[in-house]
């Protein structure tokens, strides 16, 4: 019942930055936190970021924390992830995902729906 689609891959060098937005819609997605994966070929879903109870509060994966910022527009039921710095392995597709639980979870079994991913690409 929740439809999830990211948006913003792309190929970039080393250093450089991208913008990906994930835009939730469909019956009952307000009632949805939104997070963010990675999954790199050979490589299992990897946690990236995701919001607490508090809008506030924000949890991200030790390799991406400094570099990447996550953010979301409750207006328009959309998610950000603003990625700077970025390097090689952060090459993957980028998925955005949604939990019904407020609380955090880095866990991606706890998320119940996922978008179709976006693909990023960091070249040397």
């Amino acid at each position: 019942q929740v439809q999830l689609v990211e948006s913003g891959g792309g190929l970039v060098q080393a250093g450089g930055s991208l913008r990906l937005s994930c835009t939730a819609s469909g019956r009952g997605s307000a009632a949805y936190t939104m997070g963010w994966f990675r999954q790199a070929p050979g490589k299992g879903r990897e946690f990236v970021a995701t919001f607490g109870r508090s809008p506030s509060s924000i949890y991200y994966a030790d390799s991406v924390k400094g570099r990447f910022t996550f953010s979301r527009d409750n207006t328009q039921n959309t998610v950000y992830l603003q990625m700077n710095s970025l390097k090689p392995e952060d090459t993957a597709v980028y998925y955005c995902a949604a939990r019904s639980s407020r609380y955090y979870n880095d866990s991606p079994a706890w998320y119940e729906y996922w978008g179709q991913g976006t693909q990023v690409t960091v070249s040397s």
